[in-house]
């Protein structure tokens, strides 16, 4: 999909950008696989706020997404490609031979009319899903599941992918987009191909009224609040942060802090840790 600008009839139109959904041949979505979506705005039972910078945002029906995929050595044939409000990825249509519909990821050059096919006999193909085991060494995969019969847990969002870098014994070598080398079991299955809709991530969205819609409320620096609520607020004027390091507004150091637990289990499955930004 490109991007297409507008005519800077107001300010905010001038650098707003849009993906011109080139990919998208499917408006409505499929009833039978609609699910309600309450909101909460953040607010637990007791109707306290414990994620902050969420409320509004447009109303949504969840789109009922198989990440599994074990409906195995049945066809399925490619219905359309539809628009999904609560990921960065477009999501596709399928029609199995036994008239079951599903929705799946659309990876990127998956069109309407293709076919694709779950299990150990389908093809290293894109949009076939199949078992790390049977993959080629050097394969470009996404939707890749942790463990066996979970369902897709890595790389789901737009534009990502990951590679096969060996098998050995039971267990596979990938590089995730994040660059980490990480081993999974070999019969955990994972998707063919790169997710599509890559230029999600170019977009200018030109103004807070389309943030908004997303459900985002706006985030305030703790530079500018008061002592009592941030640790980086108070003082006359511009003041610095006052305190060895920047911290969260409940006093926990930000920016850099490893918070992952040096004895959690998978720890062995890690050969190489994520680049640092």
């Amino acid at each position: 999909m490109g991007i297409k600008t507008y005519k800077p009839y107001t300010p905010s139109r001038r650098n707003m950008t849009g993906l011109d959904n080139a990919e998208i041949t499917k408006k409505t979505p499929e009833k039978s696989l609609l699910a309600p979506l309450k909101k909460n705005s953040g607010r637990n039972n007791q109707g306290k706020i414990t994620v902050r910078h969420k409320g509004g945002g447009n109303r949504r029906k969840y789109r009922l997404v198989d990440f599994k995929r074990y409906k195995d050595d049945i066809p399925a044939k490619v219905i359309g490609i539809e628009y999904d409000p609560n990921r960065t990825a477009n999501i596709a249509l399928i029609c199995y031979a036994d008239g079951v519909k599903s929705y799946i990821l659309a990876p990127e050059g998956l069109k309407v009319g293709d076919t694709v096919m779950n299990g150990p006999k389908a093809e290293v193909h894109v949009g076939n899903c199949l078992p790390l085991s049977l993959i080629p060494v050097g394969a470009t995969i996404h939707n890749i599941e942790l463990y066996p019969k979970h369902g897709g847990q890595l790389v789901r969002s737009a534009g990502n992918g990951a590679q096969l870098m060996a098998k050995e014994g039971k267990y596979a070598t990938l590089r995730l987009p994040s660059g980490e080398m990480r081993m999974v079991p070999s019969e955990c299955r994972a998707t063919i191909g790169t997710v599509g809709n890559g230029e999600h991530n170019l977009i200018n969205y030109g103004k807070a009224g389309r943030i908004r819609h997303m459900g985002i409320r706006p985030t305030v620096r703790g530079s500018v609040m008061n002592p009592n609520d941030h640790p980086h607020g108070g003082g006359e004027g511009k003041a610095p942060v006052g305190r060895p390091g920047p911290s969260t507004p409940w006093g926990k150091p930000a920016l850099g802090l490893r918070t992952r637990k040096h004895k959690k289990a998978s720890n062995k499955l890690i050969v190489r840790r994520r680049n640092a930004k």
